[in-house]
């Protein structure tokens, strides 16, 4: 569907995320200067200019992949090995446990996807402003300014990932933990550079009061793992992971996948605080906080 299908219409997805401009040259800046000043100086302004004119002046629904071309070489920067995560419906999850890439760097925590996580935005044909009411939905065409930002950011990111690379999945997802179509299936995979890996670690991990629907070796995850190997890579699977499973139990300390074994308050030292439960309580967050680092 083309602009011209929908003249006079709203679109159905939300508009330019106000302040748009400001908010994306401070991330720049925000990401050279604290979250990994390693890459280097760069120019946040010419990088906005080249994404802004990826889709200003133009059918909002004629926005392709490669007219992010020209932000993705000003922001591009090399991704450490061993350190990239993919994932599929579990975003916050993976931006908790990357941390700003401090344990991994998914997308969201490299400089061109930084620039773009949890925005939106799109331009009008034959104008220089930006649409503040409303902006396509991916049902109404697939070539938007968003998901062609993504599309071609996600190409970027698997080309650019080495080493040991590691795949997110939600066991507990209705629509599969490894969703084909898909961005990882799509665009991720088919741009995975084989040489440059060496294996590909999956975790499936259910939500915490969710359903177990997927684990490793069934259903749609047995599909992903059957691909990767007939694609000749070194692939392991691990259901529940113990680190992500602490980060998920912040949020729920009760819930009974979260208690902790027996055997844990033998690594108590000292004598025992007659306030028992602000003693454990402390010992949890320092297990956590070591098991995480």
């Amino acid at each position: 569907m083309n602009s011209s299908e929908v003249q006079g219409k709203k679109w159905k997805g939300e508009g330019t995320t106000l302040n748009l401009e400001n908010i994306v040259i401070g991330r720049c800046y925000e990401y050279i200067r604290i979250v990994n000043p390693a890459v280097g100086e760069k120019n946040c302004s010419e990088i906005w200019e080249a994404f802004k004119n990826a889709f200003i002046n133009k059918d909002p629904c004629s926005i392709l992949p490669k007219d992010y071309e020209l932000f993705i070489n000003l922001s591009l920067h090399e991704i450490p090995p061993n350190k990239s995560l993919f994932w599929e419906n579990n975003q916050l999850l993976v931006n908790s446990f990357a941390g700003r890439g401090r344990r991994y760097m998914s997308l969201a925590d490299t400089l061109f996807g930084f620039f773009g996580d949890f925005l939106n935005w799109c331009g009008q044909e034959n104008s220089a402003e930006l649409d503040y009411e409303s902006c396509p939905t991916t049902e109404e065409c697939e070539n938007n300014a968003v998901e062609s930002f993504w599309r071609m950011a996600s190409v970027t990111y698997a080309e650019h990932s080495s080493g040991v690379i590691h795949v997110l999945l939600n066991g507990s997802a209705a629509g599969g933990a490894y969703p084909d179509p898909g961005f990882f299936a799509d665009y991720e995979i088919p741009n995975l550079q084989k040489d440059k890996i060496s294996q590909i670690v999956i975790w499936v991990v259910d939500d915490i009061e969710g359903p177990d629907i997927e684990s490793c070796g069934t259903h749609s995850v047995k599909i992903l793992e059957n691909r990767l190997k007939t694609l000749g890579y070194d692939v392991t699977c691990t259901d529940n992971y113990k680190s992500v499973m602490l980060l998920l139990c912040l949020d729920y300390p009760d819930d009974s996948k979260c208690t902790l074994s027996s055997s844990a308050p033998a690594a108590q030292r000292g004598p025992v605080s007659s306030d028992r439960r602000g003693s454990w309580n402390k010992l949890m967050i320092v297990s956590f906080e070591l098991l995480l680092q």
